[in-house]
């Protein structure tokens, strides 16, 4: 049975490259691709990929979300292997424990996605060398586990209008997308600024980028 695979990037020539190269291997089966996280999220639930790879910069809802709620839904069936430019060790440390299997950096050999793949279909881990490191690192800093970042001071809800903020919707917008009333936005609003202690959409778009729920790109 081929492993059946959901590509999720908001670069379609990204999409359109693993895919051919996905589809030459003749254990794999590319069966959607998504270019936001709530896409990704809901191809996951219609169609039981066995693999989602995964950006973590992408429109709407981020990868590191996408992934959690992915994973909460499917745990136990889908795997997911993050895709990623970023080798932060915020990012990588926030996607792990969303539930990802594997990390990969996006200037790896496809050859390294290939092995990753049939890794997490093993019930393994997968890490690229330089992810190894980091996640080595964060071991020996022995940082605290509540160190205050975005995915333990805000909810979900609230990484998600602030991600829809950065990226400039309106409130009116982020309302309709979220299938919520225009007050409830303003309210979540007015909680973020509260909880982050920050007075305008500028600092808000900061964070949100230092963050890794959005990015500098368009």
């Amino acid at each position: 049975m081929a492993i059946r695979i959901i590509l999720a990037d908001d670069h379609k020539i990204i999409r359109e490259g693993l895919r051919s190269l996905l589809e030459k291997q003749p254990d794999m089966e590319v069966i959607a691709e998504a270019q936001d996280g709530p896409t990704t999220v809901q191809l996951a639930q219609k169609l039981h990929p066995h693999i989602v790879i995964m950006d973590i910069g992408m429109p709407k809802m981020n990868g590191i979300d996408a992934t959690a709620k992915i994973m909460t839904e499917h745990k136990g069936f889908v795997r997911v292997i993050a895709l990623s430019m970023h080798s932060d060790r915020r990012f990588v440390m926030e996607m792990l424990k969303a539930g990802a299997a594997g990390y990969l950096l996006k200037d790896s050999a496809f050859e390294e996605l290939v092995s990753a793949i049939h890794a997490v279909m093993a019930k393994q881990h997968y890490l690229s060398p330089m992810i190894t490191d980091v996640v080595v690192s964060e071991y020996l800093r022995n940082l605290p586990g509540n160190e205050p970042t975005a995915f333990t001071v805000l909810t979900a809800r609230e990484r998600e209008v602030l991600q829809l903020m950065a990226e400039g919707k309106s409130t009116k917008h982020i309302a309709s997308i979220l299938g919520v009333s225009v007050k409830t936005v303003e309210t979540h609003r007015q909680q973020i600024m509260e909880k982050l202690n920050t007075h305008s959409i500028a600092e808000l778009t900061k964070y949100a980028i230092r963050e890794g729920l959005t990015s500098l790109e368009p």
